[in-house]
């Protein structure tokens, strides 16, 4: 048994009786959107005191039995202080599960608090720590549902950490998930921790989650996260927690966020350009927070078309107003003269979905279809460095997606769906346009002539789809685009750090599986009987892979067509090598690490590299 010294009960004692807690915020920003998402509130006790920092104030506290009390004092203190900065966004408040039940969470009172601050319940994340299984809680599930009834979101801290996250994740079905900092720092350099993160964000996906990375230090590990596709991030390089935080991303996270790597949808709108948030970009004038409510009606009335109204606060987005909500309410009896005068804060929705000019039209369809309804009638508000540009409308939005998924459909190759000529040649100019460095593949299959006439363009086409899935499964969906050329010619674009690791994955899996086509006895003998071109017959090996790869510098070309000549000529000396050396391995992979000079030439003498 534990025994607490009578100096630590006494500190203890005066800290919670006195109320000497103070929070701290760290701004949680969302990569999607390229904005501030909320702000995780975290505990401090008086400077000076041995109890200042959070792990021993809990500790004390844990031992002393006096949890529940320190958290409804913790719970309270961050809320009034997040409502006294008038902080934008989400507010994470840290509960841990045995504390759900305290019955000053439950029986109305941080209702009754947050209706005095003026705080929304769906800005609330209820955060759960610790590893504590939440079997071992009785009523837990019951009390989840409680708040979220009432428009709380519920997160999971530190996955990773232990089992018992897995299954809270998997119990309790939570908006959003924080990966615990061991697997987020260093992960730039680190295979293993990048495939653990990506399985995560795969369940995530499946289970409609947004995951947060914690932790992030370095700017190495921030940007391989925003490019991997991981939801949201927080850390000492994004900010340090502090007593008044920024409202605004730090020109650092701007700078890093600008060089995010190219989006690899073709637009099909226009050539060498992606379309963004600005492009549905509506420049409505926005009424500045405290304007009264009668004002805000007068607006609706004098424009029938205009549906959302902006609230900002200078020039920084705090709120929109839904024509319909405002409306309805104010048609209710004495509601013109009740609140007619009143600020129209009052019925603004505070947690509007703001996103950055230059995020993505696939960016954003991700963020609406995994935020609340009402985004998709309100729509969102476009910002230029977090300063209000205007409003975009989901309607707009779908409309741009339909024109892409058309335009993408109809250069598609037939037979396995992927992007064809066109868009392989208008990503290739984005890239090079950008000054994007990238590697191109060509991909073809060696023996496939013999394989097609003998056995018939049914399993000829069995293995060209065979080959598209291969690629679509080695390859990063997020970051390399994959393309048709036609017949047995693939292209890949890729921006994968491991693009030599997944060429050589690609090759023998395509080698192992085509095997599977033939019969038994073709199989031991790695091959067949058929004629050649001068209708001999003679034996046929299985198909096989090769593929050429050359690296594309800023500014080494000038358009697609230089890629593709240098391209072909990597894929004609992977082809080669395999030709002199058959049977040795199964398939070719050949690297030009030569220069690509004006117009596209092999200029330097740099060493090559070739496998077969």
């Amino acid at each position: 048994m534990i025994v607490l010294m009578d100096d630590e009960v006494s500190e203890l004692n005066r800290i919670l009786d006195e109320g000497l807690l103070y929070p701290v915020f760290q701004p949680i920003i969302d990569f999607r959107v390229r904005s501030i998402l909320g702000y995780e509130a975290l505990i401090r006790g008086p400077k000076g005191s041995p109890l200042a920092m959070p792990n021993a104030l809990f500790a004390a506290a844990q031992r002393a039995g006096r949890m529940a009390d320190l958290e409804h004092l913790c719970r309270e203190a961050s809320l009034r202080a997040f409502a006294a900065l008038a902080l934008p966004g989400r507010l994470f408040l840290n509960v841990t599960p045995s504390c759900l039940l305290d019955h000053r969470l439950m029986n109305g009172q941080t209702r009754e608090l947050l209706a005095e601050l003026g705080i929304a319940p769906n800005r609330i994340v209820i955060e759960l720590t610790e590893n504590q299984q939440i079997a071992e809680v009785p009523g837990i599930h019951e009390a989840l549902q409680h708040y979220r009834g009432r428009g709380f979101q519920i997160a999971i801290d530190d996955l990773g950490e232990g089992f018992a996250n897995l299954r809270m994740w998997s119990e309790l079905r939570p908006e959003f998930v924080k990966i615990d900092r061991h697997f987020v720092h260093g992960i730039a350099d680190d295979r293993i921790k990048y495939h653990f993160v990506r399985a995560m964000q795969d369940l995530a996906e499946i289970c409609h989650a947004s995951l947060v990375a914690e932790g992030i230090e370095r700017v190495e590990d921030f940007s391989c996260l925003r490019d991997m596709g991981i939801a949201c991030g927080q850390g000492w390089f994004i900010e340090r927690p502090a007593t008044s935080p920024q409202r605004a991303l730090s020109w650092n996270v701007q700078n890093a966020l600008a060089q995010q790597r190219l989006s690899l949808s073709p637009s099909g709108l226009v050539a060498g350009k992606m379309p963004t948030a600005r492009t549905l970009c509506h420049p409505i004038e926005a009424v500045q927070a405290g304007t009264c409510n009668t004002e805000v009606i007068a607006r609706f009335e004098a424009d029938p078309e205009l549906d959302v109204l902006p609230v900002v606060y200078g020039n920084q987005p705090v709120g929109m107003i839904n024509r319909n909500s405002m409306i309805d309410r104010f048609a209710r009896p004495f509601r013109k003269e009740l609140y007619g005068r009143r600020s129209c804060e009052l019925f603004m929705d505070p947690a509007p979905l703001v996103v950055d000019q230059h995020a993505t039209i696939q960016e954003l369809a991700m963020m609406l279809s995994l935020a609340p309804k009402r985004y998709l009638l309100d729509g969102f508000i476009v910002t230029d460095e977090n300063g209000y540009l205007g409003v975009g409308c989901s309607h707009d939005l779908m409309g741009t997606i339909t024109e892409m998924q058309i335009s993408a459909a109809r250069y598609a190759n037939p037979l396995t769906q992927l992007p064809g000529n066109v868009p392989i040649n208008e990503h290739i100019d984005r890239m090079l346009e950008t000054g994007t460095a990238f590697v191109a593949a060509y991909v073809d299959i060696d023996n496939f002539k013999p394989f097609n006439d003998t056995f018939g363009y049914r399993r000829g086409d069995d293995v060209i789809q065979l080959l598209g899935n291969l690629i679509c499964k080695m390859c990063d969906t997020r970051l390399d685009f994959v393309g048709h050329i036609g017949g047995d010619d693939f292209f890949v674009i890729f921006q994968s750090a491991d693009w030599e690791v997944r060429c050589w994955e690609l090759v023998e899996a395509f080698s192992a599986q085509v095997a599977s086509l033939l019969s038994q006895d073709e199989r031991a003998q790695s091959g067949y009987m058929a004629e050649n071109r001068r209708g001999e017959l003679m034996f046929q090996t299985l198909p096989s892979l090769s593929v050429g790869a050359v690296r594309i510098g800023p500014g080494e070309c000038e358009s697609h067509r230089e890629v593709a000549a240098a391209a072909s000529v990597a894929k004609k000396q992977a082809k080669k090598q395999a030709k002199e050396q058959p049977g040795k391995l199964p398939g070719s992979l050949f690297v030009e690490r030569r220069r690509i000079g004006a117009g596209g030439e092999l200029t330097s003498l740099a060493p090559q590299r070739c496998w077969n």
